[in-house]
């Protein structure tokens, strides 16, 4: 019997051999070992397989076929094996990513799943710190293939989290999402979604992921504009403060430097992390209307971060975590 293409891992001593359906690739691996990670492969070895295989015996072991992308199976037995091992460098981890949290998920293997959605949520994150940490490794991460950090469009995020039955990441990416016009999205043609790799998730926006985008998109334009009248054009100097004058001035001219900038790639929160840098930097205001203005805006920063999620209707940011990363 033939099997097609031998696989990388291949086990000599293996006792069962497993071959995708899609370009015939054999993987001879150990019964044992697959089925202790998963009761799916346990359930699946004691199948009686198709009849178009001929026999389901070869080199006195059992041929199971299996109904993966062998590129994507490779990487799950391989993980099973040696442990996964995660990175952040180009789109080509973001696919080893993609590969193990999908068959982790198909084969109900819980600590893979578990995880590849914690080292994804380190990027597209669930707190306020990890967001920052994200933003700041953007604006100073080196061009890799031409796109830059995070080398992932929020698109595939999302779809992918659609796909593979996670929230923790949902809110993070529709966030980042709302920064690119509808019209764009709709296109499809922003260059981190011309993957033509079959393990890409979909570069389409779902009609029912449009009404969510929808809702964070407004969700952020009202941030900004609440952010820049309340906190500049409102703001009132304090009763202690020694120069009220000045420090009235200053915050009219820290509020029109930014109302002409603050359509910016990283969002409001950054946006607002930026007005907190400039005050540092510039003498505009006093001392105590800048530690006041600092207390303030990072209070507000907190607020937007812990309602986030429930701009698209989910649950808490605690119980996103307890249903995606409990082990």
């Amino acid at each position: 019997m033939s099997l097609g293409k031998r696989g990388e891992p291949w086990f000599d001593d293996g006792n069962i051999i497993l071959v995708t359906d899609e370009d015939k690739t054999a993987f001879r691996l150990h019964r044992g070992v697959l089925g202790r990670h998963s009761e799916v492969f346990e359930d699946m070895f004691c199948i009686p397989q198709p009849v178009s295989h001929g026999t389901d015996i070869y080199d006195g072991c059992q041929v199971v076929c299996v109904y993966d992308l062998p590129s994507e199976f490779s990487t799950l037995i391989t993980a099973l094996y040696d442990g996964a091992t995660f990175h952040n460098r180009n789109f080509d981890d973001f696919l080893n990513l993609v590969s193990i949290l999908r068959l982790s998920t198909k084969y109900f293997i819980a600590h893979l799943r578990i995880q590849a959605i914690r080292f994804l949520a380190e990027t597209w994150s669930y707190t306020l710190h990890g967001h920052d940490a994200m933003v700041a490794r953007a604006l100073t991460s080196p061009v890799a293939n031409n796109t830059t950090y995070p080398y992932v469009h929020p698109l595939h995020i999302l779809n992918l989290a659609r796909e593979v039955n996670i929230q923790i990441v949902v809110p993070s990416a529709l966030y980042f999402l709302s920064l690119y016009p509808l019209i764009d999205l709709l296109r499809a043609d922003h260059p981190k979604l011309q993957s033509n790799h079959p393990s890409t998730p979909s570069s389409v926006l779902d009609s029912a992921d449009i009404k969510d985008y929808t809702l964070m998109f407004q969700h952020r334009m009202n941030i900004t504009l609440d952010f820049v009248r309340r906190f500049f054009d409102k703001r009132p100097a304090l009763c202690k403060c020694p120069t009220t004058t000045i420090c009235i001035r200053g915050f009219s001219k820290l509020s029109s430097r930014l109302s002409r900038s603050w359509v910016l790639r990283t969002g409001p929160l950054h946006f607002m992390v930026q007005a907190i840098q400039v005050l540092r930097e510039e003498p505009i205001v006093c001392q105590q209307c800048r530690v006041d203005f600092e207390r303030d805006v990072n209070t507000l920063r907190e607020a937007i971060w812990k309602d986030l999620p429930t701009v698209v209707g989910l649950a808490g940011w605690d119980q996103l975590e307890a249903v995606d990363l409990s082990s």
